[in-house]
């Protein structure tokens, strides 16, 4: 079995779980924080929805330059679910079609011509899963402190049994 389809049911198990928290966003209260300091609520949602769209560059690109991003917007629970969905089906492929050479190579987080970081992909992946349950864990507090019930994620919760 390969590297990549190794990894397939860990990333299944993981989406599937994410997206039940996401599920539970509510998309009236976006510009909700617990802190000052804290991303909004609307900023971490669309962090954890556009996650699993990112293993594709991991595997097929040498490089991620932050500099060339996106910025942040406010979208409904819907269109985060629907983009999470979509991530979800294309990092599954990308996945499924890495060749075991392909974890190897170095690839690197850039911010312009600023290097923030630099390892083999096999490296990268595993921590880009463990980000993804990081920030979905923040979206489990943040539902928690907004009273909506936190869906359950490696066993029950206050709210919900397994």
């Amino acid at each position: 079995m390969s590297i990549g389809a190794a990894l397939i049911p860990e990333f299944e198990q993981e989406t599937a779980t994410t997206r039940r928290v996401l599920e539970r966003v509510p998309s009236d209260k976006g510009d909700w924080k617990p802190h000052p300091k804290s991303f909004s609520l609307a900023h971490l949602a669309q962090l954890v929805a556009w996650m699993p769209g990112w293993l594709p560059n991991m595997l097929r690109q040498t490089e991620l330059n932050l500099a060339a991003s996106s910025p942040y917007s406010r979208e409904s629970t819907a269109t985060l679910l629907e983009l999470f969905d979509r991530g979800v089906h294309e990092g599954r492929e990308a996945l499924a079609g890495a060749k075991d050479a392909d974890f190897a190579a170095l690839w690197s987080l850039k911010h312009g011509d600023r290097v923030l970081a630099s390892m083999p992909r096999s490296v990268v992946v595993r921590q880009h899963f463990s980000h993804m349950v990081h920030h979905r864990a923040q979206l489990g507090v943040y539902l928690r402190l907004l009273d909506i019930p936190v869906p359950s994620m490696y066993g029950p919760t206050a709210d919900e049994r397994m």
